[in-house]
């Protein structure tokens, strides 16, 4: 192998490698930052680039489609003091390449740290029973607040989706203890309203009851009276018919003691016979 040879080999090598390195094709979705000598030069968009080989290198590669940021899970305290666990998700968008290398370290992990620090601070400021009502509420402040930030990095915060916000599992033994012990309290009460009810029906009945059967006494005492009241009217001076309806009202009180099941002994008056036979031939007599 001659030397002229291996010059134009060499030569032919060099000039592939230059072009290799001269010549770039970006896809759709990525920018490329290219540092001349370490110092910032230029960005690359998608399409046909070409460059200074040696002196021009690709420093950054960056997508320029939406970035899914998954923040992971956390526990925070809520200003009652109660710990509960959250999680999100975010959705990015690299809008200024410089900034977003030369802005920050890593602006995915900062943007994440972000997002959790800010989402601790909102969640501390409001109630248990509040933080867990109020998803949308804390998903537009958390994006508001980052925004600024964000937007010093060269990014562009499209969305914050809150994924999970729910008490702690020793939060949530304490608040099925609590709910559980709510119910029996309200089970107590309503038992006991219960009775209540029933007790002051039952005193409305005996009451109601009472005035009825005074009522039906009165009623019965004035038809008495009524009737004596007549029967003097119609018997007049004449005590005649007024025994006969004595020895009557006496015969039919003693078949009725008579017949009653309770009734094992039955005691009349010695002068029975003589006493209704007075009372009959008194009646007749008077009739």
């Amino acid at each position: 192998m001659s030397g002229g040879f291996v010059v134009v080999v060499a030569v032919l090598i060099f000039v592939v490698v230059t072009l290799a390195k001269g010549v770039r094709i970006l896809p759709q979705g990525e920018e490329w930052i290219v540092e001349r000598l370490g110092k910032y030069n230029g960005t690359l968009k998608p399409g046909l680039n070409i460059i200074i080989p040696y002196l021009d290198r690709i420093a950054y590669k960056l997508v320029t489609k939406d970035i899914i940021l998954d923040v992971q899970e956390q526990e925070v305290i809520t200003r009652d003091n109660a710990v509960i666990v959250t999680n999100a998700i975010a959705f990015i968008k690299v809008t200024d390449p410089v900034k977003a290398v030369y802005g920050v370290t890593d602006f995915a992990e900062a943007i994440r740290n972000l997002i959790m620090t800010t989402l601790r601070s909102i969640v501390g400021e409001m109630e248990l029973d509040e933080a867990l009502s109020s998803r949308d509420k804390i998903k537009a402040r958390l994006r508001e607040s980052i925004a600024d930030e964000a937007v010093d990095w060269g990014l562009t915060v499209k969305s914050v989706e809150i994924q999970d916000i729910k008490p702690s599992e020793s939060m949530q033994r304490a608040m099925e203890m609590q709910a559980a012990a709510e119910r029996e309290r309200k089970a107590a009460v309503t038992k006991a309203e219960g009775e209540k009810q029933a007790a002051i029906l039952e005193a409305e009945a005996r009451l109601e009851s009472a005035k009825r059967d005074a009522s039906a006494q009165v009623m019965l005492a004035e038809a008495s009276a009524e009737a004596i009241r007549r029967v003097a009217a119609a018997v007049g001076e004449q005590p005649g018919p007024m025994m006969y309806l004595l020895g009557e009202k006496y015969i039919a009180a003693m078949e009725r003691m008579g017949s009653a099941d309770s009734a094992k002994v039955v005691v009349l008056p010695a002068d029975l016979q003589e006493t209704v036979r007075g009372l009959l031939a008194r009646g007749r007599a008077a009739a």
